[in-house]
């Protein structure tokens, strides 16, 4: 029998609010393939107006009307103290109301993070819900955690974005065993700082049921030597936006160079599959979770395209149809156990 779901859906949020998010939910294949229905919190008038254009929709989405939005440059602090009634609000209340089976936005990422943890609380001791950056490599997507949320992390810290990251990415991308490896400036079991090998060596006891492989370093990310990289927020954010701008020296690079001649142009031309190929494989799916919450919350980019948002979509259909909320509280519950435990490798290693 088929699962029914809701989705509640920021309608409002991101740079082009309905003009994105609407046609986005109409491009959501297995969304809309399923059982599944749809909130769509926002202006009533404009959400009305482009629904009028996608008739496939017809029968699937329920209109929750608010005239109250959160701005792209809205501060979290005051997103939070003014922002009870706005589309973005709305859309994770359903969640905690059990309406909806997760929420999806576009809006401000500081906001979406600060309101639904307002809403939905934390269901794991972390500061913030930990950033999940898919990371583009040779052969497909490496999940990256925390990227830029929980600056310092200690080793419980970082075992528990190894066990939410390696529920989500088997959910998100069908890997039946996700393998995990922690950054670090090497991989042999001394290098590093104290919390680093503190965790290492909780992962490497083999009290979790997770594929441990070890130390992985900067230059693995691309060669998806693991699917699961862990790493503090200040780290992560770091790495993450060093390949970012390697990404956009390339890119720049290339456009140069492609455009430097007549001969250059006219081999760009008939590379040009190629091409688009090369820009897609760069440019990372645009939507991830916030893990750690009680309830599903997916963060699409703010600049987004309808594809992307359709994709953000379905993202939250497979995430809620899974089991990787309910795994990632029991294995919680092994790491309660295996840090009180008498051998535990944190108070050898203190």
């Amino acid at each position: 029998m088929t699962q029914s779901l809701t989705i509640s859906i920021d309608a409002m949020g991101g740079d082009h609010g309905v003009q994105t998010t609407l046609p986005g939910l109409a491009l959501a294949r297995r969304a809309l393939a399923a059982d599944t229905r749809f909130q769509l919190h926002g202006d009533a008038t404009m959400i009305e107006q482009e629904l009028a254009r996608l008739p496939q929709l017809k029968g699937r989405v329920e209109i929750r009307h608010t005239d109250k939005v959160i701005a792209s440059d809205e501060k979290p602090a005051t997103a939070v103290r003014r922002g009870k009634g706005a589309s973005m609000w709305n859309a994770i209340e359903a969640v905690k109301s059990g309406e909806a089976n997760g929420a999806v936005s576009c809006g401000n990422t500081g906001s979406l993070m600060a309101i639904s943890r307002l809403i939905l609380r934390m269901s794991v001791p972390v500061d913030r819900p930990p950033l999940v950056v898919p990371w583009p490599g040779l052969r497909g997507v490496t999940t990256m955690l925390d990227a830029g949320a929980n600056i310092d992390c200690d080793a419980q810290r970082l075992v528990e974005f190894a066990i939410m990251g390696e529920a989500y990415h088997r959910a998100a991308h069908g890997i039946a065993r996700p393998t995990v490896g922690i950054l670090n400036v090497g991989s042999e079991d001394g290098k590093g700082h104290d919390e680093v090998r503190q965790a290492h060596a909780i992962l490497k006891s083999g009290r979790f049921d997770l594929d441990y492989h070890g130390f992985v370093e900067g230059d693995d990310l691309s060669r998806n030597v693991v699917d699961v990289v862990v790493t503090d927020g200040f780290t992560g954010n770091v790495a993450l936006k060093t390949g970012e701008g390697t990404a956009q020296y390339i890119t720049h690079e290339l456009r140069a160079a492609l455009t430097s001649s007549f001969l250059a142009k006219l081999g760009a031309l008939l590379a040009r599959p190629a091409l688009r190929a090369f820009r897609d494989k760069l440019n990372p799916p645009a939507a991830a979770p916030l893990l750690g919450l009680n309830g599903l919350v997916i963060k699409c980019h703010g600049g987004a395209n309808a594809a992307a948002f359709g994709q953000s979509i379905d993202l939250a259909v497979d995430l809620a149809k899974s089991d990787f909320a309910a795994e990632i509280e029991r294995n919680m519950t092994r790491l309660l156990v295996a840090l009180e435990a008498p051998e535990d490798p944190v108070e050898e290693l203190s």
